[in-house]
């Protein structure tokens, strides 16, 4: 077997690899055609469109409603595997 090398603090091992990983890596700065293409379909909405979009209840309880539903459905469905298939004592 091979003897492997303990140390008694992982955060010396941390910084250790963090200072290997910080020499070997630069940094790379993208040309500008790209960040030019990134920001013309990236489109931060106008302040009144993001409050009026807040102001439509009817559409941010349909979404939580949603949201709430699925989660129940994730619930039940993993409640039901775990019942079926996790329990393997007999």
């Amino acid at each position: 077997m091979t003897k492997r090398k303990l140390t008694s603090n992982p955060e010396e091992e941390f910084d250790s690899i963090e200072a290997h990983l910080a020499g070997t890596l630069r940094r790379v700065q993208p040309s500008k055609e790209i960040i030019y293409r990134l920001r013309g379909r990236l489109r931060m909405p106008q302040r009144e469109q993001i409050v009026v979009r807040l102001r439509d209840w009817q559409s941010l309880l349909l979404a939580f409603g949603s949201v709430m539903s699925g989660l129940l459905l994730t619930i039940t469905v993993a409640r039901a595997f775990f019942h079926f298939f996790g329990r393997r004592t007999g």
